[in-house]
């Protein structure tokens, strides 16, 4: 199976301190992965080396590689606009901009320089609906994103990322601060978009883990334990600390 991204031995510090310990571990196309773990394992640390959000965190180092499509992403020759692009952040917190739902999801497209009219229609329409939040929004696109519920703004906030077509989408946590019946629209979401996208998530509902993920991989105290097809390691994980993780002894 293609990977999209591919991390080796990758390891980052904070200062002198190490955070993550020579992960390695890639994210098959059209699939998703799910990051697992307590808090502090490293995971969504870990997520944000993927786009190089990391680097607007001070005395941040990474050794080791990010490879995105065979091009290592902490290259000097790295194009880290393009990089955030092709690789789109959905973040904990829904964050639309205090503008228009339209103009929330142009706001890239216009920072890459497009202006026609036609096409910015076009692909906000493509991509409230491959957010699922079109027929919620159709009639009110003019107005303020932040008039919306908060699963709305966070399904508002994909279709942001979506409008630039990117391959990789990133979410931390995307549905922590969502009531139930929000979290299960967004789940359905990305069920939908991995048809057209990879998918990384990090969750603590181990539940939503079990309902929407491929692959699961395993973080504790910065190390990666184990990364497994997610039934599998759902049914027989190979590591104990993974068992114990998923029956609840400790998270």
């Amino acid at each position: 199976m293609e990977n999209v991204i591919t991390a080796e031995n990758m390891r980052l510090y904070y200062g002198e301190k190490e955070a993550l310990h020579g992960i390695n571990l890639a994210f098959p196309k059209n699939q998703i992965t799910a990051l697992l773990g307590p808090s502090g394992s490293g995971k969504s640390t870990f997520l944000r080396s993927l786009n190089r959000m990391n680097d607007l965190i001070p005395d941040v180092t990474i050794t080791g590689s990010v490879k995105f499509e065979g091009q290592d992403i902490y290259s000097p020759k790295m194009d880290v606009v393009n990089l955030r692009k092709r690789v789109g952040m959905v973040f904990q917190q829904p964050n639309p901009f205090p503008f228009s739902v339209y103009d929330n999801v142009i706001y890239g497209l216009k920072l890459e320089g497009v202006k026609d009219k036609k096409l910015l229609d076009q692909r906000v329409e493509e991509s409230l609906k491959q957010a699922a939040v079109w027929d919620e929004t159709k009639d009110h696109l003019k107005e303020s994103a932040l008039s919306f519920s908060g699963g709305q703004q966070q399904r508002i906030c994909i279709a942001r990322v979506l409008a630039v077509q990117p391959d990789m989408i990133l979410m931390d946590e995307p549905t922590s601060a969502l009531d139930p019946v929000s979290s299960s629209k967004i789940e359905d979401t990305m069920l939908e978009l991995k048809n057209d996208y990879t998918v990384a998530i990090v969750t603590h509902n181990m539940q939503q883990a079990a309902r929407i993920s491929d692959y699961s991989a395993f973080f504790l105290n910065g190390d990666l334990i184990e990364t497994e097809a997610t039934q599998q390691m759902f049914v027989n994980p190979v590591q104990e600390q993974t068992s114990d993780f998923l029956n609840g002894k400790f998270g």
